[in-house]
């Protein structure tokens, strides 16, 4: 069909194509960030003078988180949910699939590369006009082999014809390639790559968060179960202080007040412990929706919160910046625009088009594929924009603002890592020490109550006095879960806020987005 000189011509022209290409647009540099060489929260120094057994983080070397981070916290019902949250959750299965979209998006971009082939075969029948002749001229002579004549009389009559029937069949292929002399494919294709990596560490930065405010649930619906217990065990006390007033005033120690005063107390705080559930509820439908199951349908069993703050352990600040997700969604974003400015760089070059066309074209379907029904072309074109009154200019100045941007963003989002986990030390830290002085200010609220019932029984004190021990007390234990529930969340907030179990390693690389 085409001839081996026409081949050897293409040959040619695609070398010499390959030779001159070249690959236009900025290098991309990562921007260097200021590192400290440690944080100053984790240091020794931020702990002198703390309480015997406040809560420290443990060195490197001493444990590591890992990708089920969650374990470190020993508890066998909060691993389950998470395993659930993993499989089920669709904010996380939304992120994946984006992911996917992504992957396919380079794959669309590598199609650039390779010529297009097109093949369009028809087959036709016609029939001619019956009506169609030709006239002649009358007294017309040539001398010489020029004419001479000049016409006498009006052109003839049409012949008559009953027309033609005839058919054309056709096998045409077309071949299209536009090579990339200056990068622009090479460079959507990496703009293409670098955005699936994005959405590779945003599908594992949203799993963190969906993972951290799983446990965050957790820790807050265990905690409310250990304020249901605590009023639990505080009725049963005014119960029995109510039941107590009521035979002191029938024996004439007490009076109709007191007897009321207990009865006001014991409303409130019943009044008080119903409302405890509303929370407990949220917080349950919370972790059904988190783990991908509808909220009518799952329930946890009541259980006191008793697990202690775990050690952490905090690395040298600059593995931070291998170990957050959203910090390699920032660096790849950057990567990202850099590639479109090689893009748009291009647009400053000319481009070429190769074009070649051949195929069969016969009356007879039987003579299709004959040699003498072979038709051929070969093609090539070359655009170059002379005036476009400063479009290209402004667009590469815009996407290099937009990098500009992006590497901000980067240095951003790194000072934010680092105030994160500080701001978590920290807040374990003091919460540790409060927890320790709590417990002190509960003990003495333990023995102001048992002092001020005594006191009360042998008709020394009035029944006030026991009533203002109990709520100090009640205060102080409610006090105490609180803060116990607030160092829990606050310890998967430092996890979450060190990367939890994710390093830079685990983000899939260019040649894996492809395949």
């Amino acid at each position: 069909m085409i001839s081996r000189c026409q081949i050897t011509l293409v040959a040619a022209v695609v070398t010499a194509v390959t030779l001159v290409a070249g690959c236009v647009g900025p290098p991309y540099v990562k921007p260097e960030v200021d590192t400290p060489s440690a944080f100053k929260e984790g240091s020794p120094d931020a702990y002198v003078g703390a309480d015997e057994g406040a809560w420290q983080p443990a060195q490197p070397q001493d444990a590591a988180l890992k990708g089920k981070w969650w374990e470190v916290f020993g508890e066998p019902e909060l691993n389950a949910l998470e395993e659930q949250l993993n499989i089920n959750n669709q904010n996380i299965a939304q992120f994946f699939e984006n992911f996917m979209a992504a992957r396919e998006q380079v794959g669309i971009a590598r199609a650039s590369y390779f010529p297009t082939l097109t093949a369009a075969p028809s087959a036709t029948r016609t029939r001619s006009s019956g009506a169609l002749g030709t006239g002649g001229v009358n007294g017309g002579t040539t001398t010489g082999g020029t004419s001479t004549g000049t016409s006498t009389g009006n052109a003839a009559s049409p012949t008559s014809s009953s027309g033609s029937t005839f058919n054309t069949f056709q096998m045409p292929f077309d071949v299209s390639w536009e090579p990339d002399l200056f990068g622009r494919i090479r460079n959507t294709v990496r703009e293409a790559r670098y955005a699936a990596q994005v959405s590779a560490a945003d599908l594992e930065n949203e799993r963190l968060t969906e993972q951290a405010s799983l446990a965050e649930f957790y820790f807050q619906l265990r905690g409310q179960d250990a304020l249901q217990d605590l009023y639990n065990e505080t009725l049963d006390a005014q119960r029995k202080s109510l039941q107590l007033t009521r035979v002191l005033m029938e024996t004439g120690i007490d009076s109709p007040e007191d007897v009321a005063q207990a009865e006001v107390t014991l409303a409130n705080t019943e009044a008080t412990a119903v409302g405890i559930a509303t929370n407990r509820a949220i917080y349950e439908h919370a972790i059904a929706t988190l783990i991908g199951k509808p909220a009518s349908d799952f329930s946890m069993p009541v259980k006191a919160l008793s697990t202690p703050v775990p050690t952490v352990p905090v690395d040298i600040p600059s593995k931070l910046l291998q170990r957050r997700p959203d910090i390699a969604a920032a660096e790849r974003t950057m990567a990202q625009a850099n590639a479109l400015i090689g893009v748009e760089t291009a647009a400053y070059f000319p481009t070429l088009d190769l074009t070649a066309s051949g195929g069969f074209e016969a009356a007879a379907i039987t003579s299709l594929f004959t040699a003498p029904a072979r038709f051929w072309s070969l093609g090539a074109s070359a655009s170059q924009t002379i005036l476009d009154g400063g479009l290209r200019r402004a667009t590469v100045r815009q996407y290099t603002a937009q990098f500009n941007a992006d590497a901000a963003a980067y240095r951003q989002s790194v000072l934010t890592a680092f105030q994160q986990v500080e701001d978590y030390i920290a807040t374990v830290r003091v919460l540790s020490q409060q927890i320790e002085r709590q417990k002190a200010a509960v003990a003495a609220a333990r023995r102001f109550l048992d002092f001020a019932t005594s006191r009360y029984q042998t008709g020394i004190d009035p029944y006030l006095n026991v009533i203002t021990a109990q709520t100090t007390l009640l205060s102080d234990q409610q006090t105490e879960v609180t803060l116990r529930v607030n160092e829990m969340t606050a310890a998967v907030q430092l996890i979450q806020a060190l990367g939890g179990g994710w390093d830079i390693s685990q983000l899939p690389s260019a040649a894996e987005v492809t395949r």
